[in-house]
């Protein structure tokens, strides 16, 4: 019997952590490994007999002798619809995750481990570039530039000494999936880096990963360990920068200052990276789940990369899927499929069985899919000519008590402060549009205020320095561009028909009301009033709008407006 426990990130924060020491206490050998994708799940166990794999999730302490007594009947044996989820993705950037043990150099090597980059070591790096060209990998990081081009770029490019960076920075609010990459297969990233390193003659790589991350910081540096004592870094030394979890950052030239010791601040371009980089160097910047598509296409040729996706977005593309949706977790589709069969067969639906509303892609940086939009295919082209981007794979669903407003409003805050101010545009722009949202959403918008954030959002876009400000209008002009008439409402009639913006919404007691006196203890501010088994009223005028009425009564009593 061998006992896997699902170890990652999203693992350890459901309590993974004391199933393990309920194993030790039992003498129980624990085998650790990273997340298999269904974080809704976890903490996940799997147990390896000689003729079958159980998988138990939801674990609980107290569970775990019971478990291993009996395999077969557990009431946290995982159900088959559960089961199902997986079957429903290709896994090539997460192969190994959940398979194998992150932390042990040993497990990557017995399924063919850096055999990929033993292979590239006796290539020429043009052979290997054209096995990337014929691939079609594009960057995973958002951008979607093809990899290929950029490796040759900095090959091609004079001076020395060369580096490769790998950008793990990942700010986006609602994404993961470098994380759970780096926490469950660092030496497939760290391949990829070799391989990189190899083409264009860099001598130097570094993983540029956000502060935040310290499992991935702890793996990536045991792997890195590891890698050396095997041999693998003679021509190349391997270090991690901990970034300061700057959203900026994730900009190519913005990571370079950093890397330099400065603020991190874009530059203008050209020259690119590739030509003058790190102090001023060539430097190749891939993002972590690029970089692990490398060794997949190198050992198993182009072809087998290319029998999946599109014709110009070939291969699959790893989402975290959030928000309302029944089954969140990491997902590796093949480009192309619907965006309805992410988000209901692989997620399951929304929670609650409530309508889907519409889909934020791309992060901050991205915008939303309505639903009258949710077979579109999931690629670079289809996505970005809806007004959002695939970027870097966040998928935050909402159901229909979103406001698409608010949503706006949200997004753009964390852009706004999230602007190194370099440039005019970016910098006030962005805040002259937080403060026309925060306006309508308190009720204070006015006519002309909808056209003057489409104006500002095509300013902003245009003049910005950095990706940062030319795609933080995307949520907003998404949003006015699929759901003006709530913008209309928010303005014209003063209410939110998503019923969420505080002070838009209006608490009233109706003929439901008992008098069973619980929503008056509620009130924070003594805002309701009546007497024991009679009708209730709200004092308007002292009411904020809380919810805590709406959240106690138990008899429907209470109306929004």
């Amino acid at each position: 019997m061998r006992v896997v426990v699902g170890a990652s990130s999203c693992g350890y924060a459901a309590g993974a952590q004391k199933v393990i020491d309920e194993l030790n206490k039992i003498h129980i050998p624990v085998n650790l490994t990273g997340c298999v994708g269904m974080c809704h799940l976890e903490p996940i166990v799997d147990i390896y007999t000689d003729d079958d794999m159980y998988r138990f999730v939801h674990v609980q302490p107290d569970q775990v002798e019971g478990i291993i007594r009996d395999l077969s009947d557990s009431p946290s044996l995982i159900k088959p619809e559960d089961s199902q989820i997986l079957a429903g993705q290709k896994r090539i950037v997460l192969r190994n995750c959940g398979v194998i043990n992150p932390e042990r150099i040993e497990d990557y090597i017995a399924i063919g481990g850096y055999k990929a980059y033993q292979a590239v070591r006796e290539m020429e790096p043009d052979q290997v570039i054209d096995i990337i060209k014929q691939s079609g990998l594009r960057g995973r990081g958002g951008a979607g530039f093809p990899t290929w081009f950029k490796l040759n770029a900095a090959k091609n490019s004079p001076g020395k000494p060369k580096t490769m960076v790998c950008n793990a920075d990942e700010g986006d609010p609602g994404a993961f999936m470098d994380r759970s990459i780096m926490e469950g297969d660092p030496h497939a990233v760290i391949e990829g880096m070799l391989i990189g390193a190899h083409v264009i003659g860099a001598d130097e790589g570094i993983f540029y990963i956000r502060a935040e991350y310290p499992l991935s910081i702890r793996r990536m540096q045991l792997a890195i360990d590891q890698a050396k004592e095997h041999g693998l870094l003679d021509q190349i030394s391997l270090r991690i920068k901990a970034g300061a979890g700057a959203f900026v950052c994730g900009e190519e030239t913005a990571l370079i200052a950093s890397l330099e010791g400065e603020r991190g601040m874009p530059r203008l371009k050209p020259p690119f990276p590739a030509q003058k980089g790190y102090f001023g160097n060539p430097t190749n910047i891939n993002n972590v789940e690029t970089l692990a598509n490398i060794p997949f296409i190198i050992k198993n040729g182009a072809q087998a990369f290319t029998q999946y996706g599109t014709e110009k977005s070939p291969g699959t593309k790893v989402f975290a899927l959030t928000g309302k949706v029944k089954k969140g977790g990491l997902v590796e589709v093949p480009m192309g499929v619907p965006l309805r069969h992410v988000i209901y067969d692989i997620g399951g639906g929304i929670i609650g069985d409530r309508d889907f509303k519409a889909v934020q892609m791309g992060g901050p940086s991205g915008g939303c899919i309505p639903k009258e939009l949710l077979d579109t295919p999931v690629d670079y082209e289809h996505i970005t000519q809806t007004g959002a981007i695939v970027g870097s794979g966040g998928m935050v669903v909402m159901d229909d008590t979103t406001c698409m407003v608010e949503m706006a409003r949200f997004f753009l805050n964390f852009t706004c402060n999230e602007s190194c101010g370099k440039c005019t545009y970016c910098r006030v722009g962005t805040k002259r549009m937080l403060e026309i949202l925060d306006r309508i959403t308190k009720g204070q918008g006015k006519k002309g205020d909808i056209e003057l954030l489409e104006e500002l959002s095509l300013k902003v876009k245009e003049g910005s320095l950095c990706g940062l400000g030319q795609t933080a209008p995307n949520p907003v002009l998404t949003t006015i561009r699929y759901f003006r008439e709530e913008y209309e409402a928010h303005i014209n009639d003063k209410k939110c028909p998503a019923k969420q913006c505080p002070e838009l919404l209006t608490y009233l007691i109706n003929d439901n009301c008992i008098g069973c006196t619980a929503c008056a203890k509620a009130c924070p501010t003594g805002a309701i009033s009546g007497s024991l088994k009679e009708k209730h009223l709200i004092d308007q005028t002292k009411c904020i709008k809380c919810g805590a009425c709406y959240n106690r009564c138990r008899f429907n009593a209470i109306d929004v407006n």
